[in-house]
């Protein structure tokens, strides 16, 4: 699942875009960029925290 957020933020910025505004300041949706480096971080240490939970229910069946 956060890996899916991750690409729907970086589409969003995508299709979103920026723009110069007539007073001359730039408007922009850079809020999504950390929002989809947060999740897909969270992505890693989930898989990481599940092989490592997957590691040891194989090796306690293994001991049975």
């Amino acid at each position: 699942m956060p890996f899916i957020i991750t690409v729907i933020s970086i589409i969003s910025y995508n299709i979103i875009g920026s723009e110069v505004l007539p007073d001359g300041t730039l408007s922009e949706s850079f809020y999504l960029i950390p929002i989809a480096w947060l999740f897909f971080l969270i992505g890693i240490v989930v898989n990481i925290l599940l092989y490592i939970k997957n590691k040891k229910r194989k090796c306690l069946i293994k001991d049975i």
